[in-house]
């Protein structure tokens, strides 16, 4: 192989030592190894970041994005109640009873009763009592029609007699005449309340109509006075009904206790929540309301103390520190502002060109500064400045906050 020129072989070796690696491709004449250059392209732009963004005013516009949302949320909300079961009225089951009820004779005419004022003589109680004879008599071979005028006209005649009202009553009640059985029976115990006649034909007269409860009363009471196996036998009837509706008012007036009180306090529950949510809502506006307006002072004092305000007014973080030497009253703010004294010294050496001969020449605040109780106010303002509000009503804070910001307002 011949030898290769010094020239090239110069410009070889140059090339190898700056131009970036790429695939050697061999020359298969030769089997000599080149380098191709190729020529990077330029790298892509960057995209430019953000200015960096405090996280206390990231944090406070994601709380006032949060509270506006929620009070948009509250706004929005349908304050008509939904639908519920307990505003339903309850409606009762069908109760089965037993026993045959009759038409009611509300309808038919009225019997004729007797005068009460009229006089009633000897001849009159003789005739009566002939009469309420043939109405037995009557009774008896089933002329039940017949017996009914022979118990009126007995009536007629002896208009006080209890006995003859509970006679013709009970013909009415084996008429199926329920109500004038009724009538007869009432008229009878107005004139003898113990009338056990009277009591057993109006609970009988009751059965009838289906009146069960009404019925089991005046049964009791009629067997209670004098005991008989018609009343037996009718009660055995009666009671069950009377029992059953007994129970199925017992247990919807149960039921219908129990959902009052559940709407009760429901309603007490609700009345809570809405209360609960207004509160919440007034909170959250009046905390809005302080991180936007002068009170709350959420990034330093209203136009911000030189440097920033409270906290990093001071060069590398401000009060907390002190003077340098302890140069409040004592040692109150010990070791002095970092980095030794204020940059330029006194006057005119705070930041932002703020007159520290203000301050440290102002008797009252140099001593409040020796307070622990307002260096403790300070404090707290300085580690959140929203604490403010919560010192600005103490007497012995509040006036010096508002004298140091006044002060260091005025070197603007």
């Amino acid at each position: 192989m011949p030898p290769r020129p010094a020239s090239s072989g110069s410009s070889w070796r140059r090339a190898r030592r700056t131009l970036p690696s790429s695939p050697t491709p061999t020359s298969p004449s030769s089997g000599i190894t080149s380098k191709v250059w190729v020529p990077r392209s330029p790298p892509p732009p960057q995209p430019t970041p953000p200015p960096p963004t405090s996280p206390r005013s990231s944090m406070d516009d994601i709380d006032d994005d949060d509270d506006d949302e929620d009070d948009e949320d509250l706004d929005k909300r349908d304050d008509t109640p939904e639908p519920d079961e307990l505003d339903e009225e309850i409606v009762e089951s069908d109760l089965e009873l037993e026993g045959d009820i009759v038409q009611s004779d509300h309808d038919d005419p009225p019997q004729k009763m007797g005068d009460p004022s009229v006089e009633v003589t000897d001849e009159n109680r003789d005739a009566s009592q002939e009469a309420k004879g043939k109405a037995m008599e009557a009774m008896s071979e089933g002329n039940l029609e017949d017996a009914i005028e022979h118990l009126t006209k007995a009536i007629v005649l002896n208009p006080l007699s209890a006995i003859m009202y509970g006679t013709r009553a009970s013909v009415f009640i084996k008429m199926k005449k329920p109500a004038a059985a009724i009538r007869d029976a009432n008229a009878a115990l107005e004139i003898n309340p113990d009338s056990a006649k009277g009591y057993k034909t109006r609970g009988m007269a009751y059965a009838m109509l289906g009146k069960w409860e009404e019925a089991a009363r005046d049964l009791h009471t009629a067997s209670n006075m004098d005991y008989d196996e018609e009343i037996n036998a009718v009660l055995k009837k009666v009671e069950p009904n009377a029992h059953k509706i007994v129970e199925h008012r017992r247990k919807y007036e149960r039921l219908r206790k129990e959902r009052e009180e559940k709407r009760a306090e429901r309603d007490r529950l609700r009345r809570r929540a809405e209360a609960q949510a207004a509160y919440e809502k007034a909170k959250r506006k009046e905390q809005s309301s302080s991180h936007s307006s002068g009170g709350a002072y959420p990034r330093g004092f209203p136009g911000g103390m030189p440097g920033g305000g409270f906290p990093g007014g001071m060069p590398g973080g401000g009060f907390p520190g002190g003077m340098p030497g302890g140069v409040f009253p004592g040692a109150a703010m010990p070791g002095g502002f970092p980095g030794g004294a204020m940059p330029g010294g006194f006057p005119g050496g705070g930041p932002g060109n703020v007159d520290m001969s203000n301050i440290l020449n102002d008797p009252d605040l140099m001593a409040a500064f020796s307070d622990p109780e307002v260096m403790a106010a300070l404090q707290d303002v300085m580690n959140n400045p929203a604490n403010f509000a919560k010192h600005q009503a103490n007497p012995k804070v509040g006036p010096i906050i508002a004298k140091m910001m006044g002060k260091f307002g005025g070197s603007q």
